[in-house]
């Protein structure tokens, strides 16, 4: 695995000057002290004769896959199967064949596949692949007068679970799915506590989040202990899946341990930069190895969470330690991106000025070996873009101005930084193309309900935390204001609204679409983030349960064989 170059930066210990009124916030220090610091060693190398077994499951799993059409139930429980066990990047044309087939043929099969749970499965597997298959297809389970859903389906367990699956793949104007998800919620949240353990954990696990928006890596982990209880189990496609999860978990665990080392040892995080979130650890588990784990994005991970370190660097300075006097010269700094500013600079923000101008230009060099220098504009852009908005904030905060919700939300879509992670994490995508990151910088309607995702979570479950320090106001403040509603009103307002981002997002991966569908899967991984940390509280400033949960499992506990 290559790495960027870095040269130490000078740093220094903050202390807070005397009669400096600055908002600092008393963050949770990291639960992780130097662990991941020591991963890396060669202990932790794959042996010839794993790698050999695996590429032997590999071809099994391959010739299962590529076997004849013959039960269209049993060649999608494979597909799902191999997508929720985290290895479907292995076999990513041939699945995409098979679905077409499935799409353009499904009539001459000659299977008869008219149960829910099937007509499901395909219905969401097809979906999942970009077809638009119609949503009318579930019309055969409601009653004569098409306004409920038969009674005869209601003990069907499986085919309400599936269902309720499918239903997540929703777009806007479908009503019958929208009534699917509230029948299939109610059904199974009335028969859980009647079920038998293994099923019941399902169906809890399944009304805590759909699949569409689970991390593939926390899903896959997960699936290893429940994969064996189905009736499609195959012993090849689990041991596979098994060793591929811990080969790769080895090369994030070396990824982590780089990006900890960067962090502690070159940008100084917390001996010398004391004030911010020292959160390098949850930065790659979430917005790096939550953004894309294959293998082939290793060096991508690594240019993605340096700069997402830095931007929870600046995030936190804006809103924890500078000044207004002091913020202004910082963006200031950063829109006229040169090294001679840095002496106009307070001696604590030097180093973070001259660490986003040593990182870009690292990236640039080596975007220029790939022949995409293009990519230079678009790096420094995101940075421009985000200090800009971070500085908005600022602004309103010294002035205690609340704007209105389109005025707060026109600012803040940019300031939750999503917008710029996306167009950032092609970075480490060698197919990325000018037209690709033009696209991405466009504010297309995908980044934007991303967008919306981040930003409405983020105020949800962190405006109370903020407004007790003094912070810039909340989307809900602003909403409270103007529309002179109750807070639980505007909650319910915003979660319908991210809702309908949910099903914007979906819509974008119809065919045809305007890239390639990998490059959405980074948009679509990036809001399955925000639900899986920030759904409850927020996760990562906090630090909760889950967030060590979803760490702990994917970096540093690898799977029993």
């Amino acid at each position: 695995m290559s790495s960027l170059p870095v040269s130490r930066i000078p740093t220094q210990t903050l202390s807070p000057i005397s009669g400096v009124n600055r908002p600092l916030a008393t963050f949770r220090p990291s639960i992780w002290g130097d662990h991941f610091i020591s991963y890396g060693s060669k202990s932790m190398e794959i042996t010839s004769e794993t790698l050999e077994e695996v590429q032997r499951l590999k071809e099994k799993v391959h010739n299962m896959l590529m076997a004849p059409v013959d039960n269209i139930s049993q060649k999608l429980e494979l597909i799902d199967a191999i997508q929720r066990l985290g290895v479907s990047y292995h076999f990513e044309s041939e699945i995409d064949d098979i679905i077409q087939q499935i799409h353009n043929n499904d009539d001459n099969t000659g299977d008869s596949h008219d149960d829910l749970y099937t007509i499901s499965l395909r219905f969401r597997l097809l979906r999942q692949q970009g077809y638009n298959t119609p949503s009318d297809v579930f019309s055969k389970f409601k009653d004569s007068e098409g306004r409920n859903f038969k009674e005869s389906i209601i003990h069907d367990v499986r085919g309400i679970l599936s269902l309720y699956e499918a239903s997540h793949m929703r777009v806007h104007g479908e009503d019958i799915l929208d009534e699917a998800l509230h029948f299939t919620t109610t059904q199974l949240e009335s028969m859980v506590s009647n079920l038998n353990p293994s099923v019941a954990a399902q169906v809890r696990r399944a009304l805590e989040r759909p699949l569409r928006k689970w991390l593939p890596r926390l899903e896959a982990r997960h699936y290893f202990s429940t994969y064996p209880e189905t009736a499609s189990f195959n012993e090849v496609v689990l041991n596979f899946a098994k060793l591929d999860f811990n080969i790769l978990q080895r090369l994030h665990q070396k990824e982590v341990s780089e990006l900890s080392r960067w962090w502690k040892e070159y940008l100084g995080v917390p001996e010398k930069i004391s004030y911010v979130r020292d959160r390098v650890v949850e930065v790659y588990f979430m917005w790096t190895l939550g953004t894309y784990f294959e293998p082939q994005y290793s060096h991508g991970r690594m240019m993605l969470g340096k700069v997402v370190c830095l931007v929870s660097i600046i995030d936190d300075t804006y809103d924890a330690y500078g000044t207004f006097e002091e913020l202004k010269l910082f963006t200031d700094a950063i829109l006229r991106w040169d090294n001679c500013c840095i002496e106009q600079l307070p001696e604590y923000m030097k180093s973070i000025y001259k660490a986003v101008l040593d990182l870009t230009k690292e990236i640039e060099e080596e975007m220029s070996k790939e022949g995409r220098i293009y990519a230079r504009y678009y790096t420094k852009e995101a940075f421009k873009t985000v200090a800009q908005a971070y500085f908005v904030e600022a602004k309103w905060m010294k002035e205690k101005y609340i704007p209105t919700v389109e005025e707060y939300m026109s600012n803040a879509l940019v300031s939750g930084g999503y917008g710029a992670v996306t167009t950032l994490s092609f970075l480490g995508m060698r197919d990325a193309t000018k037209e690709v990151f033009d696209w991405s910088c466009s504010n297309p309607k995908i980044v934007r309900a991303a967008e919306t995702i981040c930003r409405l979570m983020d105020d949800l479950v962190s405006s109370e935390f903020e407004q007790k320090r003094g912070h810039v106001v909340s989307a809900i403040d602003c909403y409270i204001k103007q529309h002179n509603v109750t807070r639980h009103e505007v909650e319910e307002e915003f979660k319908k609204q991210i809702e309908d981002a949910w099903k914007e997002i979906n819509s974008e991966f119809l065919k045809p679409t305007q890239v390639p569908k990998h490059f959405l899967e980074r948009v679509l991984n990036l809001s399955r983030v925000m639900d899986v940390i920030y759904k409850d509280d927020d996760g990562y400033t906090k630090v909760t349960q889950v967030l060590i949960d979803g760490v702990t499992s994917l970096l540093v506990d690898p799977v029993q064989i």
